[in-house]
């Protein structure tokens, strides 16, 4: 619980793409200074890698000189914006039996979790122990480079453990997401002649139209059997200059979420024929590129290793926890599509993610320390 509370009183916000100075509470810097030490602290092997300016990944070893399977365990640093929150975000309160604060569930009590474990595994040196690599990677919450980073690394893992708040259960599969801009184009004039120009956003206005209708369909289609079917939302909308000058332009921000056997280019053409079998010449509109490609996590790749997980599980929980799948994105999904089976597991309950009040029961924490230390010593032959 230590730990998540020097964790929660660093601010690590991800600016979600916002343009903002390098100072607090933005990145994900304070954080890794704290983990730098952290495990300097423990004499164990790490690597600082800058990912981007202010923003690195790093990775700590534990080496067990006879390990004959290797675990990955994944953790981001950074947290969601902190507007509109009702707690003071970075100052860690405990009450209740509850942690409060932003990212005490999503996912510094995960990290912390992982962190406590770790810097027992390394104390005790158990027996039979599996080799253990600790990731915690940024820009989770926005664009995954901290994970796409890792996968691309090609590091020899048998099995990947990411931390979400899953109330222990082992998730196995989960949607993807493609997000971009759809723009359109007009000519300004000025607001009294409005004739004289094109209005961008009303352009827009026939563009979201047929998006709705298409979502509406997606809806209807074909659903996953595990995950059901895919998803398309717009988040954001933006336009024009001035109130009193007609708009040369419109842009919204798409979320495609996508199901497992889907392409994240092919679902982009698929919306683009619809659009243009909608709206035909009449509506010119263009696609950005996308700034988020995160793949989706299929269950099947690290089938071999849910039962050896639950069993291991059970032995600190009293029984063999659920098999589960969420709609949401995780850094597995980047870590599976490189070829390393990935499970999603960790303390907490989403819904509890990205709240005004977001808090994380201390016995979930608790649990948490005692399943991933299960994990390493049980998985290691």
């Amino acid at each position: 619980m230590n730990i998540l509370c020097d964790l929660v009183a660093r601010p690590s916000v991800n600016p979600m793409g916002r343009s903002v100075p390098h100072e607090t509470p933005f990145f994900e810097g304070r954080v890794s200074d704290y983990l730098e030490a952290f495990f300097r602290s423990l004499g164990v092997p790490y690597e600082r890698t800058t990912i981007s300016p202010g923003r690195d990944n790093l990775i700590a070893r534990f080496e067990p000189p006879d390990a004959k399977h290797t675990l990955l365990w994944d953790a981001h640093q950074d947290t969601v914006p902190v507007e509109g929150m009702v707690i003071e975000p970075f100052q860690p309160t405990v009450e209740g039996g509850r942690v409060y604060g932003r990212g005490s569930c999503d996912v510094k009590g995960g990290l912390a979790a992982m962190l406590a474990a770790f810097a027992r595994l390394v104390k005790d040196q158990p027996k039979g122990a599996a080799r253990v690599l600790l990731a915690c990677t940024v820009d989770e919450e926005y664009t995954h480079t901290g994970s796409s980073a890792l996968a691309s690394q090609r590091l020899p893992v048998d099995l990947a453990i990411v931390a979400e708040p899953t109330m222990l259960e082992v998730v196995t599969a989960h949607k993807g997401a493609v997000r971009w801009k759809v723009l359109t184009e007009g000519v300004a004039c000025h607001s009294s002649r409005p004739r004289d120009g094109v209005n961008a956003i009303y352009r827009m206005a026939h563009v979201l139209n047929a998006i709705q209708k298409y979502a509406d369909r997606l809806q209807d289609s074909t659903p996953d059997p595990l995950l059901g079917p895919p998803t398309l939302s717009v988040g954001r909308i933006e336009g024009g200059q001035s109130v009193n000058v007609v708009p040369d332009f419109c842009a919204i921000d798409l979320d495609r979420r996508v199901i497992p056997g889907e392409d994240v280019d092919g679902v982009r053409q698929a919306l683009r024929e619809a659009l243009q079998c909608e709206l035909g010449d009449s509506v010119p509109f263009s696609f950005s590129e996308p700034w988020v490609r995160m793949p989706s996590l299929g269950p099947d790749r690290a089938s071999s290793w849910v039962e050896p997980v639950r069993e291991a599980i059970g032995t600190v929980l009293g029984q063999r926890p659920p098999i589960s799948a969420v709609p949401y994105g995780t850094d597995a999904g980047p870590l599976s599509a490189s070829g390393i089976p990935s499970l999603v597991l960790g303390p907490g309950d989403i819904a509890q993610a990205h709240t005004k009040d977001e808090w994380i029961a201390v016995d979930q924490l608790e649990k948490a320390v005692e399943v991933y230390y299960a994990l390493a010593c049980n998985l290691g032959s």
